[in-house]
């Protein structure tokens, strides 16, 4: 198996920006596709982002289009989520998601513990 662990989370203010980091170790991080997802208090848990193994096809939630991105690096078995023109509504415990056979929403063979993100008006 994998293991996930997410890190870059914090406070920012509207309007500015924040760049996750998810690290993974275990099996060749290559063969996942991988993802971000968001979780506020009592609410569920949803979909950001996924990314191919080979960073050639993405997918983002429609509340995320043209503000955050996705990318990886297999070299350093690492993926990213670049987040600009950040809004009250982003602030969440923000998971990152690997998964063998899934692209999208209903991905999450492996999670990370979450990392929080808190955007101020």
């Amino acid at each position: 198996q994998v293991q996930l662990v997410e890190s870059g989370g914090g406070l920012v203010q509207a309007g500015g920006s924040m760049r996750l980091s998810c690290a993974a170790s275990g099996r060749t991080f290559s063969d996942y596709y991988m993802g971000w997802f968001r979780q506020a208090p009592g609410k569920e848990r949803e979909f950001v982002a996924a990314i191919s193994w080979s960073g050639g096809i993405t997918r983002y939630a429609d509340s995320v289009k043209g503000r955050f991105t996705i990318s990886r690096d297999n070299a350093k078995n690492t993926v990213y989520l670049q987040m600009n023109s950040l809004k009250p509504e982003d602030t969440a415990v923000y998971y990152c998601a690997a998964d063998l056979k899934r692209l999208g929403t209903r991905m999450g063979d492996y999670w990370g513990q979450g990392t929080q993100v808190t955007v101020s008006s």
